[in-house]
Parts: C-alpha cells; structure tokens; sequence
C-alpha cells in the first residue's frame, strides 16, 4: 500500500452528509462525534485495502 490518498479520498467521499456537516459545526461536541465517526470510516477502508492486498 504505497499510496494511501486514493483509498483515504474514497473512504471520505462516501461519507455520510451528516458527517460532512458536522465536521464544521461549532459546537465541539458535535465536531468530535463527526471527527470520530470520520476516523472509523477511514480506518476501516484502510482495513478493507490491507486484507485485500494481504
């Protein structure tokens, strides 16, 4: 996996509007609950990247 923003722009393409929204949200409780839904949906096409090549 040398080239990970492919996988990166995909995963954060598919996200969900409430996501996008929420990431830019005033209110820091809103904005983590996003940034850490964002994390997990990253994470895991980069799971689903690695099991693929592995």
């Amino acid at each position: 996996m040398d080239d990970l923003q492919p996988i990166i722009l995909a995963a954060v393409g598919r996200a969900p509007q409430w996501v996008r929204h929420d990431l830019a949200s005033p209110d820091a409780a809103i904005r983590e609950r996003a940034e850490d839904a964002m994390a997990a949906i990253i994470a895991q096409a980069l799971r689903d990247a690695a099991a693929s090549f592995g």
